[in-house]
């Protein structure tokens, strides 16, 4: 039998690092700057794939090229929406197959967005849901008739240009069903442009032309709620669009939903059109009552004797002296009617502050 074996003292020179292949190497929060990257314009969104046109809006028609693209892991949760300026890398081919990936989003110099719903209006830090980027005019599209047209709707959606920095375009369709007159009438303090369509006896469209002009050399969303005529526009604008249209429901009076994501449209005349889904509710909470008053430089002279905190729409608010001594002209008094309304849409209530005393 052999004898057991002593064991060896173990020293330093017994001990073996590995070295850590994922540490080898020092971190950076520096992120590629990307500088061969390639400008696109984003004209659609589809289940986390995005359809970008190199170059922007001013790139010819004969030079478009349209590539499909993703959103590189490095933007985190930043969102990406029609109408964005971005930067792509990889393949921007466009061929069948081949992906592009979104690394950068540029300055945006409008956004569109609203709150989730109605019931959000009342409720501070509502969640916001942008809805377009880098547009210059809202074209609010309402019917007169067949769906009746909804007045606060429509002044939600006003509120929500101004608040954008975009100018407001009023657009009334099927006006062969009554007149339009009586609806224009509310709005004529405002000063908002409009235009006004109708179907002929035999089925087409009249007003194109002044819709056409109102249009050229700019982008424009189209917004409303559904069955007032949105997509028929668009594919009278735009033949071979072939955007899908649909009929207002006999037992609610609404129309249904028929266009189900927003996509840029290039007009033959020139200019954009971004087509929306059918919203049915316009919430407001995130806008700022003072970003509405800007609309209105007539009246924001009168505000420097409100009271502190002043919703502009209360008996202590400086502007009904302001208007009742002339400051802001004639048109004061129905301004600053038309300007309370709008207040009052923003806060969910069309009912107007209670006179001094009750």
């Amino acid at each position: 039998m052999s004898p057991p074996r002593r064991r060896r003292e173990l020293d330093e020179s017994d001990v073996r690092i590995r070295p850590n292949p994922r540490g080898s190497r020092p971190r950076t929060k520096e992120r590629p700057r990307h500088e061969d990257s390639t400008a696109g314009w984003v004209l659609a969104v589809d289940r986390g794939r995005y359809t970008v046109m190199l170059g922007g809006p001013d790139t010819p028609d004969a030079d478009e090229q349209l590539v499909t693209a993703m959103k590189a892991r490095e933007l985190g949760r930043a969102g990406v929406l029609v109408g964005d300026h971005v930067a792509l890398v990889g393949d921007v081919t466009g061929a069948t197959g081949s992906l592009a990936r979104i690394v950068r989003v540029e300055e945006r110099t409008s956004m569109l967005r609203r709150s989730a719903d109605d019931v959000a209006d009342a409720v501070e830090g509502a969640a916001e849901r942008p809805i377009v980027a880098n547009a210059d005019q809202l074209a609010v599209v309402t019917a007169l008739a067949d769906p009746e047209p909804r007045p606060r709707m429509v002044d939600r959606c006003l509120v929500a240009a101004y608040d954008a920095g975009m100018d407001p375009l009023l657009v009334l369709t099927k006006a062969d069903l009554t007149d339009p007159a009586p609806f224009l009438a509310a709005y004529a303090p405002l000063d908002v442009p409009y235009v006004v369509t109708s179907r002929a006896a035999d089925g087409t469209l009249v007003g194109l032309d002044e819709v056409r002009a109102r249009l050229a050399d700019r982008v424009t969303v189209f917004i409303g709620h559904s069955g007032v005529g949105k997509s028929t526009l668009v594919n009278a604008l735009v033949p071979g669009t072939a955007r899908a249209t649909g009929e207002v429901n006999d037992v609610t009076g609404r129309g249904r939903h028929t266009s189900s994501s927003a996509v840029v449209v290039r007009l033959p005349a020139g200019g954009w059109v971004v087509d929306t889904p059918g919203v049915r509710s316009f919430g407001l909470a995130h806008i700022d009552p003072d970003r509405i008053l800007r609309a209105f430089p007539d009246l924001a002279a009168g505000t420097g004797e409100c009271p502190r905190g002043c919703t502009h729409d209360e008996p202590e608010c400086g502007l009904d002296e302001f208007v009742a001594s002339g400051g802001a002209g004639p048109a004061g008094p129905a301004r600053l009617d038309s300007l309370r309304r709008l207040l009052r849409s923003r806060a969910g209530t069309d009912e107007p502050a209670p006179p001094p005393g009750e």
